[in-house]
């Protein structure tokens, strides 16, 4: 079982994300290079949180060029498993991988601070260990969260129960419905906003108790290991 963790200039949650896949969920993860078109020896990709590129021009729009793109786009459509952490949920969205786009937060202000978010879908390969309805405690930190989505989209998003996570009593950043994660059509490809890997520690935790963020990754865990396992 491996993941791929790829990494941009300008990612700054590479390592994070490394260090919770490799000690504290038990996935082999690796670090990818943007440059890089072979990545085949992955069961799954990760696209961690930073500022690629320093956010010139819009967050995640030059990272999304990048060469590894065309080969995650390929990857997305055979069913591999895809998460983007916030500047990595940018990236995905300005690749088309997902609907929607991610904007400046209301207030123009980078908004970083602990809340809740709701769990709506629990048949993605990132959920599958949660209940319908669970809350998650769990970070952000990011300037340009904001979803935004049109109305005939968002009627399908609906539709097709892809919207995963919903920021639970505040929007933080005036999300479109609070939306906080959403994935493809097929499920296998998801992006959120909140970051996981910083609250998938008790230690992390502001009132030191453990944060069910971290099934996020054993979720992943559980969906990849019947495959591996033939």
């Amino acid at each position: 079982m491996k993941a791929g963790i790829v990494v941009f200039p300008g990612s700054n949650c590479d390592r994070d994300v490394h260090h919770i896949l490799n000690d504290v969920i038990g996935i082999n993860a690796q670090y990818v290079w943007h440059t890089e078109k072979m990545i085949d020896d992955y069961d799954a990709l990760i696209l961690p949180g930073g500022f690629s590129y320093g956010d010139r021009l819009r967050a995640g729009v030059i990272a999304a060029k990048s060469p590894i793109v065309d080969a995650i786009m390929k990857k997305a459509d055979e069913g591999l498993p895809i998460l983007g952490i916030c500047n990595g949920f940018q990236i995905l969205v300005e690749a088309g991988l997902l609907p929607g786009a991610l904007i400046r937060n209301d207030k123009l202000k980078f908004s970083c601070k602990w809340l809740e978010m709701e769990v709506l879908n629990v048949k993605t390969p990132f959920t599958n260990l949660f209940r319908l309805n669970d809350e998650i405690k769990i970070p952000i930190a990011h300037g340009e969260g904001r979803y935004v989505i049109d109305d005939d989209k968002l009627n399908e998003l609906h539709q097709n129960n892809q919207i995963v996570f919903k920021y639970k009593d505040q929007n933080p950043n005036g999300s479109t419905e609070m939306i906080a994660a959403v994935c493809n059509r097929r499920g296998n490809v998801m992006g959120l906003m909140p970051h996981p890997e910083r609250a998938s520690e008790s230690i992390l935790s502001p009132d030191k108790t453990n944060s069910n963020a971290g099934l996020i990754f054993l979720s992943l865990k559980n969906f990849l290991t019947p495959y591996i396992k033939k």
